[in-house]
């Protein structure tokens, strides 16, 4: 869909596959469609039939038998059957687009990705700015630490060394008051 030519009859796997992924891109785009999956419980069976019902109608254009259709898909004969009638929602909501697609040209446009993609960016360079900040922090977090664990070590050794004297202080005036 990035300027790509995409068959309305497709010829190998790889003209179904552009046809398919065009079918359910512009389908999940139109603004009905994307109301109908907000508003739904369930939208990944939602997604799955729309997914189902495109790449039926891309596998049908290609000329390929239902029962074929069914086997590559995972799904009866009967479901493949009433997506390409129209006789289901995605069905139906496949088959309008591939008319508009047909008649319009298959073009899909998608106005807001560009700016979005834009605040993706812009985000992206953000969260990488401020974790360059977190990771300078913490390295400054972490020499700070070691340096006042060898100032509270050293504090320590003097108190250490404070407190024998003091106890020797102590047992010579215990000695000296014994004496007395």
């Amino acid at each position: 869909m990035s300027g790509e030519e995409i068959p309305v009859r497709p010829l190998g796997r790889q003209d179904i596959h552009k046809l398919e992924t065009a079918l359910l891109v512009a389908t999940l785009l139109r603004p009905d469609v994307i109301a109908k999956v907000r508003e739904s419980r369930e939208r990944i069976t939602w997604i799955d039939s729309l997914a189902v019902a495109a790449a039926a109608l891309a596998r049908e254009k290609a000329g390929m038998s239902i029962v074929r259709i069914a086997e590559e898909l995972g799904r009866t004969e009967a479901t493949i059957r009433k997506h390409l009638k129209g006789e289901t929602e995605a069905g139906k909501l496949v088959l309008e687009t591939y008319e508009r697609l047909k008649k319009e040209g298959f073009k899909i446009e998608i106005p807001e990705v560009g700016v979005r993609m834009e605040e993706i960016t812009r985000v992206r360079r953000e969260r990488e700015e401020l974790e360059a900040k977190v990771r300078k922090l913490e390295e400054e977090i972490r020499k700070v630490k070691e340096e006042h664990a060898k100032k509270i070590n050293e504090l320590k050794q003097s108190l250490e060394k404070a407190l024998n004297r003091l106890k020797e202080t102590v047992k010579l005036f215990e000695e000296a008051i014994s004496l007395i």
